[in-house]
């Protein structure tokens, strides 16, 4: 109920802002967005900045954007360009700054969130504490935090459950998923994205964790033999602004520009848990899957008893290594949060 409140009165305020778009001041922006080639970026960020705020604004409020990846930037930069100016508004993933400060893991710890609704709740409950950190460390206003589909394993093996992992080497992309991967007895490989096709192809890893219908996009389908339906973690991004460039804008377009922004956010994480399916339908065949190509991969179905094992493994294993290397501070607010939430709790 109260998420349906929080969409209502959204609304309502979108509606009020179009209406008085004529009292908006002409105001132009310079964004840096998150990765090109994917689609949180082509198909709601991008046209966010460039059609939805210039129409609801009458042509007052306009946005240059580009992908950071097309601005030659990796991305673990971005908060730094955004604390010193350089970059105004920015997207970027929170896995980019983990190995700066390990609070940048809170949200997404491996086995956290093993579907969209959980990963959007836990979102919500620690976003006040992101807020505070970048403003008072970064000089960076957190607008909202969106998130990619739910990253799952691919594999070039026969896997059946959870623990058939053991002894598996898999590509992991953060360090909350290697010692996940670790706790399971595998062995974690780190490799860039484009390179894992011909490592499954040639087993040089019997697995790899991405996104569903990033995978398929890919074409991971092609080298992977079975899909695993339990999502490890989420890979959630931060749309942010330097906290000078924002208190130099009017604030009608100030409020403007957050209304919308909560509504973008809204959309992305609607979009995230769709296209999650989609990358289960997509890369195993499924009629459902809305594209013409489709893959022949088996759709391995988590058990009970691997949810279980998710459960214990989060606990046991990531939720004490990740609060080793976090302050107090940090371990304190995330069981005032996310540990309320869902019922765990981190210890140093």
């Amino acid at each position: 109920m109260k998420k349906l409140l929080i969409t209502a009165t959204s609304a309502v305020a979108l509606l009020g802002t179009a209406v008085h778009a004529q009292d908006l001041p002409k105001t132009h922006l310079k964004v840096v967005g998150g990765l090109s080639n994917l689609t949180a970026y082509n198909d709601y960020e991008k046209p966010f900045w460039t059609k939805t705020v210039p129409e609801l604004s009458k042509g007052q409020v306009t946005a240059d954007i580009k992908g950071f990846n097309e601005m030659g930037l990796k991305g673990p930069e971005l908060l730094r360009l955004m604390s010193q100016g350089v970059i105004e508004f920015g997207t970027a993933t929170l896995s980019y700054f983990a190995s700066d400060n390990p609070i940048n893991e809170a949200i997404d710890l491996a086995g956290l969130a093993p579907d969209a609704k959980t990963a959007r709740a836990v979102t919500d409950a620690f976003e006040p504490v992101y807020a505070k950190v970048y403003g008072d460390g970064a000089n960076v206003k957190l607008l909202g935090i969106s998130t990619y589909p739910g990253q799952v394993l691919f594999c070039n093996a026969d896997i059946k459950s959870l623990a058939d992992l053991k002894s598996k080497k898999i590509r992991t992309s953060s360090r909350t998923t290697a010692e996940f991967v670790q706790a399971l007895g595998g062995s974690s490989v780190t490799m860039a994205f484009g390179e894992v096709v011909p490592a499954l192809q040639n087993k040089v890893v019997d697995c790899a964790i991405t996104g569903s219908l990033s995978g398929y996009s890919a074409k991971w389908y092609e080298v992977a033999t079975h899909l695993y339906a339990l999502p490890i973690n989420w890979n959630q991004q931060i749309h942010a602004v330097n906290q000078k460039a924002w208190d130099k804008l009017d604030p009608k377009v100030q409020q403007f520009l957050q209304e919308n922004v909560d509504k973008m956010v809204d959309d992305i994480w609607a979009a995230a848990a769709r296209q999650t399916q989609e990358g289960y339908d997509c890369n195993t065949g499924s009629d459902a899957c809305p594209y013409p190509v489709k893959g022949k991969m088996v759709l391995v179905e988590p058990t009970a008893e691997d949810r279980v094992l998710l459960k214990k493994v989060l606990n046991e294993a990531v939720l004490p290594k990740w609060a080793a290397r976090c302050s107090a501070q940090c371990v304190e607010d995330f069981n005032a949060t996310i540990g309320k939430e869902l019922g765990v709790v981190a210890k140093k």
